[in-house]
């Protein structure tokens, strides 16, 4: 089996949303509906020091987060139906149509807010990765997209040999990988915290949720 995944480079994300944008024309989804979400992450402070002088310990950082297509995904296993679920030969997490109810437990277990019930369709939705383009050799639209060559997807193994630096998953706001073991490879800016490190603050809620 291969496993499929991405690798974001933190370093070289400025927030554009080029990625986000992208996607979702592609996929014309609804307004509340992104399958790929561009986190700004902030924290720290501006103190000024008994001479006066301003100390600036301030940072913010992005984060781009689709499906993170995870070796133990939290979503298939509160899926009643079998709907969302580990395609072997794709190495991707996909959803069946015909087998979503739109009960939104794949929306309410999974701790990246990837699956969305779309309430028009009547079922479940998320990032898959591009799996059509992937069939006809093309890589997923918010790859193509970046204009910093953020983002790359591919094969994971084959993926940690390219970027040695980079870590799985462990950015904030993300949760511990542990508890998914996510297919998503990070180079971590300066900046960045660690993942679980609930001192950064998302500055674009409305935007993630």
């Amino acid at each position: 089996m291969t496993q499929k995944g991405f690798y974001f480079d933190s370093t070289r994300c400025m927030g554009c949303r080029t990625c986000e944008t992208a996607c979702k024309d592609y996929y014309d989804t609804e307004v509340d509906t992104n399958y790929r979400k561009v986190y700004d992450c902030e924290g720290g402070s501006c103190d000024v020091n008994e001479d006066d002088t301003v100390e600036n310990l301030a940072y913010c950082y992005h984060m781009s987060l689709g499906c993170n297509h995870c070796e133990d995904p939290a979503c298939t296993k509160a899926c009643p139906t079998g709907a969302i679920h580990r395609d072997e030969e794709a190495g991707l997490v996909l959803i069946d149509d015909g087998k979503c109810i739109g009960c939104g437990y794949c929306e309410m277990a999974c701790p990246y807010n990837a699956p969305k019930v779309d309430k028009e369709k009547g079922h479940s939705v998320k990032c898959s990765g591009c799996y059509e383009r992937l069939q006809e050799g093309k890589e997923p639209i918010c790859v193509s997209a970046c204009p910093l060559r953020a983002l790359q997807f591919g094969d994971i193994d084959e993926l940690e040999r390219e970027y040695s630096d980079s870590e799985v998953g462990n950015i904030a706001p993300l949760p511990d990988k542990d508890l998914t073991h996510p297919s998503l490879l990070v180079k971590v800016c300066p900046d960045a915290k660690p993942a679980g490190d609930m001192s950064v603050r998302v500055s674009n809620p409305l935007e993630v949720i």
